[in-house]
């Protein structure tokens, strides 16, 4: 998600676990072209499998994007039919571009072409008050026939006109049952499901259905939801479940590294805000984070001020 998951959170969400894959943000052919590939492209080896999730509407430029991610080591390469913001609508990609599924195809059908990695399709159940199975499958049969290893499907409608990116992800009501439909009409093609899932237990339900769930912002605001995901997802049950206090630790030397490399703790922490979300504490925790490590030279000491913080609350002080 563009503004999230950038290579300081994924490293921080994989510390859950070994099994989860993890995506960039969106990242523009055309930026992958011209601009700075090392500090777009760049990530920790730990993070693996992760994918590049691009976006374009240009199957050349998609081609020779794909080739450069490719070469960076990558797992995945995956196409953005889904974002609905004016910005990316501009561009000539993102959920617009489920109104030329031809076009679309031409793109998966370079990506295929670009290098051996999985080519996944990432879009919506349709745009505006498209309202009919068919269309929607359609769409992505024809994406499955140009070479598509896997759908992620939102299950909702993006609009196009009159709501905000936020509003498209709560308004449009959410159609899990065309998403398990599509599954059923296409048995050999991998069908992810994205969209409103806000628990491990929901996640569970929908693996009954369909092949894979992707988990979006709820992670992000709440990542500590991820605890159980090796046992309850994975069916790995040799592991102990971390504890909040031991995923901060083990984050803790790469913070440091990162910090010793000129990066400020503000583009980190940020991410690590929501980690005692419903606990005690968890206002205490985000407002000295928020206050303290935004601070121009701010230290790894924050999170061990903050720690004191939780332990004073916790005992009641």
């Amino acid at each position: 998600m563009m503004d999230y998951t950038d290579r300081h959170n994924r490293f921080f969400l994989r510390l859950f676990s070994p099994y989860i894959l993890l995506y960039t943000e969106m990242i523009t052919a055309s930026a992958i072209i011209h601009g700075d590939r090392s500090r777009l492209l760049s990530y920790h080896q730990v993070e693996h499998p992760v994918a590049i999730q691009l976006g374009g509407s240009d199957p050349e430029m998609l081609y020779t994007a794909a080739k450069i991610c490719a070469e960076y080591g990558y797992d995945e390469i995956n196409l953005n039919c889904g974002c609905p913001s004016d910005r990316v609508r501009s561009g000539s990609f993102g959920a617009c571009l489920m109104a030329e599924p031809a076009l679309v195809a031409e793109c998966v059908s370079a990506l295929c072409s670009a290098s051996h990695l999985p080519v996944t399709v990432k879009h919506r159940t349709g745009i505006d008050q498209q309202e009919v199975y068919e269309v929607f499958r359609e769409f992505a049969h024809v994406q499955i026939n140009a070479g598509a290893d896997a759908l992620i499907v939102h299950a909702r409608n993006a609009w196009l006109q009159g709501l905000s990116p936020k509003q498209n992800r709560e308004i449009p009501p959410l159609k899990y049952d065309w998403v398990y439909r599509l599954k059923c009409d296409f048995p050999d093609t991998e069908i992810i499901i994205n969209g409103g899932i806000r628990s491990l237990d929901s996640a569970s339900q929908h693996l009954a259905k369909v092949d894979g769930v992707m988990l979006g912002r709820e992670p992000c605001q709440n990542p500590f939801m991820l605890q159980a995901v090796n046992q309850k997802i994975f069916n790995v049950n040799d592991e102990e479940m971390p504890t909040r206090a031991s995923i901060l630790h083990r984050l803790y030397p790469y913070l440091e590294t990162q910090l010793s490399q000129g990066i400020p703790l503000s583009r980190m922490i940020r991410h690590l805000t929501g980690l005692y979300r419903g606990e005690p504490g968890a206002r205490c925790w985000r407002r000295y984070l928020s206050e303290h490590g935004n601070k121009r030279n701010a230290t790894i000491d924050v999170f061990c001020q903050a720690e004191k913080l939780l332990a004073e609350v916790e005992a009641g002080l």
